[in-house]
């Protein structure tokens, strides 16, 4: 069995977190990675603190003693505006000190964030494409469907 940690963002620290579940469970977004015959399970789901990022430096390691072997940013991070500066720092960090593997993505980009985002310079430049790449090849009819 597979056992994740899922870190949100800050402005979202009140989220129920319905759609990361959902896209768990279809298979989709960032967890498209998951066979939909392979068992997964969530065994940790907070938010980062806020800026900067406080609880990155605590929160994988109660993931870890859960059994985590993977730690999933959320896709807020990516398309909440403004996009989380910190993002690249947050993987780096949890992925050196923990040793766990970090996927930028849970829920697919909804398509009315997307095509926004996809017109955004800032975005661009911050290579979010690169960055979150299960995000940026989601079928769009999907995408929609997490409108």
């Amino acid at each position: 069995m597979k056992k994740i940690g899922i870190i949100i963002c800050g402005r979202y620290q009140n989220c129920g977190g319905g759609k990361c579940f959902r896209a768990l469970k279809e298979r989709v977004g960032g967890f498209s990675r998951y066979g939909k015959d392979e068992d997964v399970e969530i065994v940790g789901y907070s938010y980062c603190g806020g800026c900067p990022g406080g609880n990155i430096e605590y929160v994988p390691e109660e993931m870890k003693k859960n059994g985590a072997g993977a730690i999933h940013l959320a896709t807020g991070l990516v398309v909440g505006y403004p996009p989380c500066p910190r993002i690249r720092q947050f993987k780096e960090y949890i992925e050196n000190r923990y040793g766990l593997p970090v996927v930028i993505g849970t829920h697919p980009i909804p398509l009315k964030y997307w095509e926004v985002h996809q017109k955004l310079t800032f975005w661009q430049n911050l290579r979010m494409n690169e960055l979150a790449g299960d995000l940026m090849t989601e079928d769009k009819q999907i995408m929609e469907a997490y409108n």
